[in-house]
């Protein structure tokens, strides 16, 4: 897959040190993904929530942080559109993303 807007997983990163090793993880494990669906996704990480419009939330840090992405499956594209906290997840409005 290629990851979209890595910058803002950079800028999240350096606010809250305690994610710099999930977050390395979560991007090149992402990179180097097939995902053709979301039953592929939830293979791999069982946590995660899938939502419509290719929308995918994963939970880093042992759910103390959210990551949102949307994910084109035909061309294998993953664009970051979100990572915080449980109370900044909580303000979005997720189907206007």
């Amino acid at each position: 897959m290629r990851v979209f807007a890595k910058k803002i997983l950079r800028d999240f990163r350096d606010k809250h040190a305690d994610t710099e090793e999930q977050l390395k993880t979560w991007y090149k494990e992402a990179s180097i993904a097939k995902w053709a669906s979301p039953s592929k996704i939830k293979a791999e990480y069982p946590k995660a929530s899938i939502l419509k419009d290719g929308k995918v939330i994963f939970n880093i840090c042992g759910n103390k942080y959210r990551l949102v992405v949307r994910i084109n499956y035909r061309r294998g594209w993953v664009f970051i559109l979100f990572i915080g906290t449980h109370i900044e997840y909580d303000k979005l409005k997720i189907d206007k993303m």
